[in-house]
């Protein structure tokens, strides 16, 4: 290469850091997961995930308590009207004790080995099924990054969590932002309930982000509706089938 040419060489765009990241995931989707394909990280958003879990599993037992759910979930089930009443609360005492401890232990092992899951499943799609020219560490980074909106679900859901009478505060559905959140958890129809729920406002912002991303890895040989059913397609089969399992069972 000669100094002629060297000198005609676009130079490479510098890299945003992780604030930059952090801000560009929520109001430069394009450009930020332009700059993750090129360089994939993941840490930062995988702790920040983690961190503000924990921190959401830690005020809710201070806030709510976990007894009121646990009585539930405990009354509700077909054993429990084999056992007698102190039975049951044996096993509900057992339920609040150890059900802070499956949270921290759940968020902190879960949120990775769920990150990777993710970023398998969609691998094996657009790399595999759609002949997407991507590479694990680039989906893996997408994901991660993808799930930044729930930052601003937690912080919200905190919020939600001080206003509300602790006895109003619903732990399994805490924001407004889903169809569900306007029918009674216990109505007759609990495929549509759970259904409902699944069609999240947050959820559906972390669709378009992974396939935003799946897009800026792909390059131009990937358009952005495959992309999207790449995304859309296993993330169907996911709420129809745990809908199904909520009519069952």
């Amino acid at each position: 290469m000669t100094p002629e040419d060297v000198q005609n060489v676009a130079p490479e765009p510098a890299g945003m850091n992780a604030f930059s990241r952090l801000t560009g995931v929520i109001f430069e989707p394009k450009k930020t997961f332009d700059d993750i394909a090129r360089r994939p990280t993941f840490l930062v958003p995988m702790v920040l995930v983690i961190v503000f879990a924990i921190g959401f599993i830690a005020l809710f037992s201070q806030r709510v308590g976990w007894e009121r759910m646990i009585r539930e979930q405990t009354e509700s089930s077909s054993r429990a009207q084999q056992m007698t009443a102190e039975q049951k609360e044996q096993s509900i005492a057992m339920g609040v004790k150890f059900a802070p401890i499956f949270g921290y232990v759940g968020t902190i092992v879960g949120v990775p080995v769920a990150d990777l899951a993710v970023a398998g499943i969609l691998l094996g799609i657009a790399a595999g099924m759609m002949s997407a020219p991507i590479k694990f560490k680039q989906v893996f980074a997408v994901v991660c990054w993808s799930y930044v909106p729930t930052l601003i679900s937690t912080v919200l859901a905190i919020v939600v969590m001080f206003l509300k009478n602790p006895e109003d505060f619903n732990l399994k559905n805490p924001l407004v932002f889903n169809p569900g959140a306007f029918l009674e958890p216990d109505m007759p129809s609990k495929f549509i309930y759970s259904l409902a729920t699944s069609l999240d406002l947050f959820v559906l912002w972390i669709i378009l982000l992974m396939a935003t991303g799946l897009k800026a890895a792909g390059g131009k040989r990937f358009s952005f509706g495959s992309a999207l059913t790449a995304v859309v397609l296993p993330w169907g089969v996911y709420v129809l089938g745990k809908s199904a399992v909520a009519a069952i069972f």
